[in-house]
């Protein structure tokens, strides 16, 4: 029984209505830096997303302020490069392959990390059906729905990353929190800033896009960032996950409306596949796993 001085608690529906907010800002934001790409290209985007977004970040959570242990130190630094090479990556796939799929694609590396080492039928059957959605989305013969090859290695690169960006995330986040996504974006600033402006078009240095890579910075990081803390608090762990998955539907209905981007059948088919297998790999996870829960977080 709770005490008399226990806040009250929110409704149900209310954690729930903000993480889709923060997906949908997240998706939003993906599709407006994608057309952004003719005037500053790929790495621009991304030097300008992770610079603005570190500097935002910083001014919110202040890292100067934090004192980081020796043991720390070493997964901070990964934590920092997984992240800016999950966005640099992530970036340079959308370029050729639809928000969707690119995002489907990249899902597989963290459902990768939760399966790891599983041992159960049922953990296989998740296995399979995500086989099953990689089969349907990547161009694996001429009765599939072509996909460019490139775009959709360096989405699966970037899911990769992102399996690394969990991992280290967990450890260098120990004793501060979401307040190391601030420190880890600076680290993945300071590398890839200058990456990105070496390999950027010319239009990145005019004044007025400023404001529109603010809006990127901001619908990608911190606005998200902030809502999926205020859902994790509230919501459990495994419905968290479960409403995560469905960031790859929510990134393909962010391509077909502001960026035209139809999928096919098949494509769609493989999309839900690997949709279903999220679902089925977080809410059939045992306790222990529930550490290597990739779908407590989202970076892309």
């Amino acid at each position: 029984m709770s005490s008399p001085q226990s806040p009250p608690s929110s409704p149900v529906w209310l954690p729930i209505l903000v993480l889709l907010i923060a997906m949908i800002s997240i998706q939003g934001g993906a599709a407006l830096a994608k057309t952004l790409f003719p005037l500053v290209g790929a790495p621009g985007m991304t030097a300008l997303r992770l610079g603005l977004g570190a500097m935002i970040l910083s001014i919110i959570f202040k890292p100067w302020r934090m004192r980081f242990s020796r043991r720390q130190l070493a997964p901070l630094l990964v934590y920092g490069m997984a992240l800016g090479a999950m966005n640099y990556l992530f970036y340079l796939a959308i370029r050729t392959v639809p928000l969707g799929i690119a995002v489907a694609l990249e899902f597989t590396g963290p459902l990768t990390l939760a399966l790891l080492g599983s041992r159960r039928a049922l953990d296989f059957v998740w296995v399979l059906l995500a086989v099953l959605g990689l089969w349907f989305l990547l161009p694996l013969g001429e009765a599939i729905a072509s996909v460019d090859a490139k775009g959709a290695a360096l989405a699966i690169g970037a899911g990769a990353c992102w399996a690394v960006y969990i991992v280290a995330g967990q450890k260098a986040g120990t004793e501060h929190g979401a307040a190391s996504v601030a420190m880890g974006s600076v680290i993945a600033a300071i590398v890839f800033v200058p990456i990105g402006l070496s390999f950027a078009a010319s239009g990145i240095w005019q004044l007025a896009l400023l404001p529109l890579a603010l809006a990127v910075a901001v619908l990608s990081s911190a606005l998200p960032y902030s809502l999926e803390m205020i859902a994790l608090t509230r919501l459990p762990a495994r419905t968290f996950g479960t409403m995560m998955s469905l960031e790859p539907a929510m990134a393909a209905i962010s391509g077909i409306l502001f960026l035209g981007e139809v999928l096919t059948l098949v494509q769609w088919l493989g999309l839900l596949a690997i949709i279903v297998a999220s679902i089925g790999a977080t809410l059939t996870l045992r306790p222990p796993k529930a550490a290597l829960d990739p779908l407590s977080d989202i970076r892309e």
